[in-house]
């Protein structure tokens, strides 16, 4: 049955009760006993890991009798007086398309609580597990309307066991898998594929003509002959006459500087997700493993943010450090937990199963308070002072900053940040339909070797847009580009977001409130958590190529 367990015939085998919800609604679930069926005098839970509790899962025993390798036959399990709200609760229940959830060990049984057939509504009361942990109904009752009295209703179950060889069962897994899914992964691969050659293409071709085009600038800049020198500062030369203020420091240093923190722990903690997945780490039937490995990279990559943030922020000139790491602790953390907060209660008001436990909360307060902060003040700190804190920068800084010319309106703030969002977005967009159907739908993403390519891809798309945004941004004289270099691909969060509107609306069946809440806040804190990752790529790689050709420009 399972491989953590050797049972001997006519053992018994614990079946628990789980949760019950819309089919369509992934995130609006409820517990098994809050539909009107057969339930024990006392309900009991079973002791549940903190991935399971994430997710939503409250196991519970139940009255089922099941026994290793012992067939049975419509055995008696309950005889249920429905009044007319729990005819009324059972029948709302059926026509949203409720689903149950049962689990032997770790193998979960799903099934529908009823049908719709024509015009009335039909429960299922007799139920029987089969191979491959699938549950059919064989046995339906009639609802009425508006019963005038209690309407008994009787439960029965049927067992029948099957026995398999591992390898016989392997090869029929392998084969109803291959059949099913063959063509969808074909699909999948050339979809892929076709995105992945056109980013790398794009990739190429921005690095050659920038190549090109530096290399004619780098020739004509520092082949400036004498009688040509003292004209330098009056001709029009574009990036080189900014070379007094490029490195002119910006304006809320501290923001910046928690914005980059955050945003390289972000893309450690994805980076250190997808490498773990790829080596099958978070296999399906391991409950909540995703969730837990996010908790504790999430607390022990503190460290991370603390030491960018504050080794940054004192090179740029920043004086309260301790400010500063109150910021970063708190710029990605504060609006997870408002968010987290506002859902919570939602879901506490519908008594669903996502509603987290206090002592759950109390935990992972506690995992934060006494390991992510600490460690953040600790990164800082060795940020602060283990560090060389210099800034480094190729050219001197003037006293008087120059005066911006106005710009054109392809080099405009909002174009720029719309079209490097765009260009990110688009190399991703067909891979982000793959991981929408796993995150709010009942599909299992398993390439995740595919997802890893996919978000390294988008690391060198953002970091080759950026570059080639701020090109364009100091050829047109403009030296405030800290901020710009961070939004220009940072902005792929906000199609993110608009891509998430998309999907709800055109291509799920999600409905209801509870769904929408949890649906679009936490697609929002998805989307942020996209700008201060990938705009933190941007910025690098921006800072960089600044560095690289002020540095290889002869200035007198």
């Amino acid at each position: 049955l399972v491989q953590s367990k050797k049972y001997v015939e006519k053992e018994q085998v614990e079946l628990f009760v789980n949760k019950v919800g819309p089919y369509s609604n992934p995130d609006e679930t409820y517990h098994y006993y809050s539909l009107p069926v057969c339930r024990p005098n006392e309900v009991s839970y079973k002791r549940m890991s903190l991935g399971q509790v994430i997710k939503g899962d409250r196991l519970s025993y139940s009255l089922f009798k099941v026994n290793f390798l012992e067939n049975s036959f419509k055995v008696f399990l309950c005889k249920k007086k429905l009044l007319q709200s729990d005819v009324a609760s059972l029948k709302a229940a059926i026509e949203d398309d409720y689903y149950f959830e049962f689990f032997v060990e770790d193998i979960p049984m799903r099934g529908f609580v009823g049908e719709v057939k024509e015009v009335s509504i039909w429960p299922h009361t007799h139920i029987s597990y089969i191979k491959f942990a699938k549950v059919f109904p064989t046995q339906l009752l009639k609802l009425p309307d508006a019963p005038s009295k209690p309407l008994d209703l009787e439960m029965t179950y049927s067992i029948k066991w099957q026995v398999f060889h591992p390898t016989d069962l392997k090869l029929s897994t392998d084969s109803r898998a291959r059949s099913s899914h063959k063509q969808a992964l074909k699909i999948h691969w050339i979809s892929v594929i076709n995105s992945t050659l056109l980013a790398v293409f794009l990739v190429i071709f921005n690095g050659l003509v920038l190549l090109r085009i530096l290399k004619n600038d780098f020739s004509k800049f520092n082949n400036t002959s004498p009688l040509d020198a003292g004209n330098f500062e009056d001709s029009d030369n574009g990036w080189k006459m900014i070379h007094a203020d490029v490195f002119r420091f910006p304006h809320y240093k501290s923001l910046l500087s928690s914005f980059l923190g955050v945003g390289t722990q972000i893309l450690a903690l994805a980076g250190s997700l997808l490498v773990m997945a790829a080596f099958n780490m978070f296999h399906v039937r391991n409950h909540g493993t995703l969730q837990v490995a996010a908790v504790i990279i999430y607390a022990f990559t503190c460290c991370l943010a603390g030491f960018v943030s504050n080794s940054f922020y004192i090179q740029i000139g920043g004086k309260n450090w301790v400010g500063n790491m109150l910021l970063t602790s708190s710029i990605f953390t504060g609006p997870l937990f408002l968010c987290w907060f506002f859902v919570n209660t939602v879901h506490w008001a519908y008594q669903s199963t996502q509603a987290l436990p206090f002592s759950t909360i109390l935990f992972l307060f506690s995992i934060f308070v006494f390991i992510g902060y600490p460690l953040c003040l600790l990164g800082g700190i060795f940020g602060k002072n283990c560090v060389n804190n210099k800034f480094n920068a190729p050219c001197r800084t003037r006293n008087v900053a120059r005066e911006i010319p106005p710009a054109e309106w392809y080099n405009k703030r909002t174009i720029h940040s719309f079209v490097g969002g765009l260009v990110c977005f688009a190399s991703i967009s067909v891979q982000m339909n793959y991981v929408f159907e796993t995150m709010w739908g009942r599909q299992h993403y398993v390439l995740y070797e595919i997802l890893l390519l996919t978000f390294l891809l988008l690391i060198l798309v953002s970091g080759a847009m950026g570059i080639t945004l701020i090109y364009f941004q100091l050829s047109s004289e403009n030296f405030l580009w800290w901020w710009r270099a961070f939004v220009n691909t940072g902005s792929t969060g906000f199609f993110l977001y608009i891509y998430s509107v998309y999907f709800y609306h055109s291509k799920s069946n999600m409905h209801g409130f509870l769904q929408s809440v949890d649906y679009f806040t936490y697609n929002l804190l998805l989307s942020y958590a996209f700008f201060l990752s990938f705009g933190a790529v941007s910025f690098y790689c921006s800072l960089i190529f600044i560095k690289y050709i002020y540095r290889n420009l002869k200035m007198d």
